[in-house]
């Protein structure tokens, strides 16, 4: 039986319909397995029409998931939701509807009837209410793994992970701990030599300008480089603290593939500046495959067939590779 490739629909009120859309329309260089959608068929149907995309929906249930019915149709597992208009505010009147699409694709995770999923994007400020929390905390949580989870932005060439995540600058210092970094060290190389099946080499970033401090009490001298030097004596290929203002200068130079920053602006930025939008978000560390596209719901463009697909192209490419 084909396992599907599963999208969870995301932000109702946002350019994930399009995007879904976009990839399918251009499935003829990643369509290895069926695409399966979770989310309002209703809803992806008006969106469809709206956008003028005049793709061929098809509702499916559980049963249906591995049958040979996909290929000339974009299958949905509808999710029941209502909205007089195909696109309107984004407002917490989605939260419960997204909420019970994450659910289902977790059901469909415990059944073994997948192996993961991509989900497009959400509002996490709208949905959970919360300033420190996104999809990769939340998902955490509820596989009890909370604070064990990384998150990978992830580029053939070169990827980011911060040791923090959803958190304000002024509490970053007391959050970075020898332990979270190594842990955090631990879980990309394990997940790059047994899912990529490749050897990655580790740069990691320093707090402060030049990865430097006068103090000896610096958090390059307290954390960084014990945490370092214990990732070194379990033999894995890891270097710094480097200066976060030459790291994405000097990356290639060094051979280095995956670059830890303290905090998620310190790596993110620059790393999108390089790479734009070829490039997804992986959260390791849970017990299933989780990706999301690398950029948000894009609501100021919301319906106007304007957003890039590529990142959820990606998203689905990277799946396909996986056995």
């Amino acid at each position: 039986m084909i396992k599907p490739v599963i999208i969870i629909a995301g932000e109702p009120n946002s350019i994930s319909s399009e995007i879904i859309f976009k990839s399918w329309k251009n499935r003829k260089k990643f369509n290895n397995k069926p695409i399966l959608v979770i989310g309002s068929f209703k809803l992806l149907n008006s969106q469809n029409k709206k956008l003028n995309f005049n793709i061929n929906l098809k509702k499916v249930d559980r049963k249906l998931i591995n049958k040979n019915i996909y290929k000339n149709s974009l299958l949905v597992y509808d999710v029941d939701y209502n909205q007089k208009k195909p696109f309107e505010k984004i407002t917490i009147k989605s939260n419960e509807y997204i909420f019970r699409c994450f659910e289902i694709a977790l059901n469909l995770i415990k059944n073994k009837k997948i192996i993961g999923f991509i989900n497009c994007p959400i509002a996490k400020e709208t949905l959970f209410k919360k300033k420190d929390q996104g999809v990769t905390e939340y998902l955490a949580k509820k596989a009890n793994i909370k604070n064990q989870e990384v998150m990978l932005i992830y580029n053939k060439n070169l990827s980011v992970s911060p040791i923090t995540t959803h958190i304000q600058i002024k509490k970053v210092a007391k959050k970075i701990t020898k332990r979270k970094i190594l842990n955090k060290i631990l879980t990309i190389n394990n997940f790059y030599k047994k899912v990529l099946k490749k050897k990655p080499f580790i740069g990691v970033l320093g707090l402060n300008p030049h990865s430097f401090s006068s103090s000896k009490k610096s958090e390059e001298k307290v954390t960084i480089i014990p945490a370092i030097k214990e990732a070194k004596k379990r033999k894995i290929s890891v270097f710094g603290p480097i200066s976060p203002d030459s790291a994405f200068v000097s990356y290639k130079d060094s051979k280095i593939n995956v670059l830890v920053g303290m905090y998620h602006d310190q790596v993110l930025s620059p790393f999108k500046s390089l790479f734009k939008y070829n490039a997804i978000n992986i959260t390791l560390g849970l017990p299933y495959i989780r990706i999301s596209p690398d950029h948000g719901v894009g609501q100021n463009i919301m319906g106007k067939k304007i957003a890039n697909p590529q990142s959820l192209i990606e998203s689905i490419k990277f799946f396909n590779q996986i056995k």
